[in-house]
């Protein structure tokens, strides 16, 4: 009998090939990963462009895993209802990109959806503290955003022991995600800091057995 997976594993579309991505969509369906992490650029906020609430929408009947956009754009508290019911199961926003980040925290969860906040690798944890009872998930960035397939930056390991201090010590539910560099070298270091999900873009599409991957991240193997 199989334990229960230590971690949620996130294969990331940003790695996928647009042109078979409805493809790409059923083969992470194939494998043991729990969600699909969505990033959405906005060529403004990070230096890449990539998707909208459409594409969402039109992978939305493919799945039924979690869709947990993540939102890199500049005012995102335009855009929450779009992305809401194009589908998201969960929309991450930043705290660099949300000047009044509690009310767009909750124009997510007045459309049914959990909140997630996201900082990237130079934004300290302690900019968090206030709204961290207010959210879901808190993505820790462990790349400069805007492209996949970058080097993990360590610094980002003490900000997840960070998070997960302040969790057990305030009794906070949130999960901890961390989005860059997660390959089969560096999840054991993530996990051992105590994040619960691995955004896995690069290394999941260039497996060769991709079940194998997710087994190895999740325990399982």
């Amino acid at each position: 009998m199989k334990t229960k997976p230590r971690c949620i594993v996130a294969p990331s579309l940003l790695s996928a090939n647009f042109s078979r991505v409805g493809e790409d969509v059923l083969e992470i369906g194939k494998t043991s990963a729990q969600w699909i992490h969505l990033d959405v650029m906005d060529g403004h906020f990070v230096p890449n462009i990539t998707f909208g609430p459409k594409f969402i929408s039109d992978i939305r009947p493919l799945t039924p895993l979690v869709l947990d956009t993540h939102l890199m754009i500049e005012h995102p508290d335009r855009y929450i209802t779009h992305f809401a019911k194009a589908g998201s199961d969960i929309i991450t926003v930043h705290s660099e990109a949300a000047v009044h980040l509690h009310r767009v925290l909750q124009a997510i969860h007045d459309e049914g959806k959990q909140a997630g906040v996201s900082i990237v690798p130079s934004t300290p944890v302690a900019s968090l503290e206030v709204i961290l009872s207010d959210v879901e998930l808190v993505l820790v960035m462990s790349v400069d955003p805007g492209f996949g397939g970058q080097k993990f930056i360590p610094s980002a390991l003490e900000k997840i022991r960070q998070l997960a201090e302040i969790r057990q010590t305030n009794r906070l539910n949130y999960r901890i995600a961390v989005d860059g560099g997660v390959n089969e070298t560096t999840f054991r270091q993530i996990l051992d800091a105590k994040a619960d999900v691995l955004v896995v873009g690069s290394a999941f599409f260039g497996a060769k057995d991709k079940q194998k991957l997710v087994s190895l991240m999740q325990g399982q193997e």
